[in-house]
């Protein structure tokens, strides 16, 4: 984690004490409560010390989300969707975003997380922190922002499919590197960092850079064809990512032509990610499964398909914000790539299955036993 001895020593009593304040901490080191009170702060930036308080941050490694927080307001539809004319069924709204969903199912996993992401002081921005703080993950790296707190609208049919969504994420949208900076050292002390593709490209490139110089690993999840195309530009051999997760379209944005659904095309597409410094390329591709593209030692590829476990869909909103959550996870916790990759198909199977954006019984054990379940074990 990069600490300082005298930091290391301050942990290591907050462990066996929890309760020491400045003071008592100050006595126990032989220092001042000035000079305490300084390592504290240096501390939470860190990330060694979680929220209010010292509470410590647990031995498990640690991630840190950065990317966009919103309201979800879902229209599920009770019958098949006519177009152009209103249609019965029933709205929710719940805390939603993908990087605020990707880190409170990664909280709910187990993952100690941070959560960097634009919130408005508005009602829907106390919500959501709310909701968040409550799910376990760690929120004061937050940026407070003027922007309202940011909306996402979807409209499902009567089988749990998408119709269509329109987002509102003008906080995100204007995030700034100056509106970051307080997270520097949060970032480039992780044991990793997802990166929202929502992040605009200038934030992005800062993110990725601090990790870079930490040696911090990074999973970017491109979040939409939109959103995908500026990481033609973002990515960078000097920038190094450890996992790409994009759908068939988002992949063929991020290459700049469209890429056919034939392994061959999809591999192809993938090599030129590889070179760009991505070495894990993990391709969603629906019904189908999921193609993982991996850049061995010595240049060699790898390239394994995986089909779709069997799932019962109810809502598929937040299925791909589970899947990259379990993935980092099941990296975390010493999986293989190949075997992440499964773990976070079973979470994703898990959370179509519900009605909610982020399933909130969802557990480690959970998935691993769904995973057994899909493999016949």
């Amino acid at each position: 984690m990069g600490l300082t001895e005298r930091e290391r020593e301050i942990v290591d009593l907050l462990r066996a004490e929890p309760l020491l304040d400045a003071a008592a901490l100050a006595e126990r080191t032989g220092s001042t409560r000035a000079a305490v009170s300084v390592h504290l702060s240096n501390l939470t930036r860190k990330g060694a010390i979680l929220g209010r308080g010292y509470l410590v941050r647990p031995e498990t490694r640690s991630v840190v989300v950065v990317g966009g927080a919103n309201m979800d307001i879902k229209a599920h539809s009770s019958r098949a969707v006519e177009l152009h004319t209103s249609n019965p069924g029933a709205t929710t709204s719940t805390p939603g975003g993908v990087g605020r969903n990707i880190a409170e199912n990664l909280a709910r996993l187990g993952s100690p997380t941070h959560l960097v992401a634009p919130i408005g002081r508005d009602a829907f921005g106390e919500e959501v922190l709310e909701a968040t703080r409550a799910a376990g993950v760690v929120v004061d790296h937050v940026v407070a922002t003027p922007e309202a707190t940011g909306t996402y609208l979807a409209v499902l049919d009567a089988s749990g499919e998408l119709v269509v969504a329109v987002s509102s994420m003008r906080a995100t949208d204007l995030l700034t590197v100056a509106q970051l900076l307080r997270s520097r050292d949060l970032i480039g002390h992780a044991d990793l960092v997802v990166l929202d593709g929502n992040v605009p490209a200038e934030a992005a490139t800062w993110v990725l850079d601090q990790a870079a110089a930490g040696g911090v690993p990074v999973v970017v999840d491109p979040v939409s064809v939109a959103k995908a195309r500026p990481l033609a530009t973002v990515l960078s051999p000097e920038r190094p990512v450890l996992a790409l997760t994009p759908n068939l379209d988002e992949l063929g944005a991020i290459v700049g032509e469209p890429v056919a659904q034939a392994r061959p095309a999809i591999a192809r597409a993938a090599r030129q990610l590889h070179e760009r410094g991505v070495e894990h390329v993990w391709v969603r591709r629906g019904v189908r499964g999921s193609l993982l593209s991996s850049r061995e030692p010595g240049g060699r590829v790898a390239v394994t398909v995986m089909p779709a476990p069997g799932a019962e869909v109810v809502d598929v909103t937040g299925a791909g914000d589970s899947m990259t959550a379990a993935f980092v996870h099941a990296l975390l916790r010493g999986d293989s790539p190949v075997d992440a990759a499964r773990f976070g198909q079973a979470a994703a199977a898990l959370t179509v299955a519900s009605d909610r954006t982020v399933r909130p019984d969802l557990t480690a054990r959970l998935v691993d036993a769904e995973l057994r379940t899909a493999q016949g074990s």
